[in-house]
């Protein structure tokens, strides 16, 4: 029998704790980034590590081994006791307040390098905004850096407004 990919994500996660000795319990949401499994856990600051890295190498071992499966299963998100999700309600304020600086001033801003995933969300936020867009570097670097600038006029051109 086959489980639905958030259930094998789960009991992957489930798995790979329970061998490393954490006591867990953990709950499925769904909510705007897609499925989420949250840890809770007397342990948090453990699972969590030092600014999160412990955290996001925990959600891609979860992804790698459920997409080895499934290709075609969701990317589940994976957050111990809602610590992803205050930090990139943070960070996405940051990006907005400097975002209308750009508004006003026309000057561009530069971000601090992240990854792929964070990235992707300050991307999404910029879509559709009719005045500011966000450009992430080139190269293959892991961490990159994204630009903040003015939408350039219907007329064209390629620099910064």
């Amino acid at each position: 029998m086959t489980l639905p990919p958030l259930e094998h994500a789960r009991q992957i996660l489930d798995t790979l704790l329970g061998y490393l000795g954490f006591v867990v319990r953990i709950e499925e949401e769904e909510g705007a980034e897609g499925p989420t499994l949250q840890i809770f856990t007397e342990e948090a600051d453990a699972l969590v590590g030092h600014r999160g890295e412990v955290l996001d190498d925990i959600q891609y071992l979860v992804n790698r081994i459920l997409q080895r499966r499934d290709s075609a299963a969701p990317r589940v998100r994976v957050d111990v006791e809602y610590f992803r999700t205050m930090r990139e309600d943070r960070m996405l304020e940051k990006v907005k307040e400097l975002a209308e600086r750009v508004r006003l001033t026309g000057q561009p801003a530069v971000l601090n390098p992240m990854n792929s995933y964070y990235r992707r969300l300050v991307h999404n936020i910029f879509v559709n905004d009719p005045l500011v867009q966000s450009e992430s570097g080139s190269g293959d670097e892991r961490f990159k850096r994204i630009t903040l600038k003015r939408r350039q006029s219907s007329g064209g051109g390629s620099g910064p407004a």
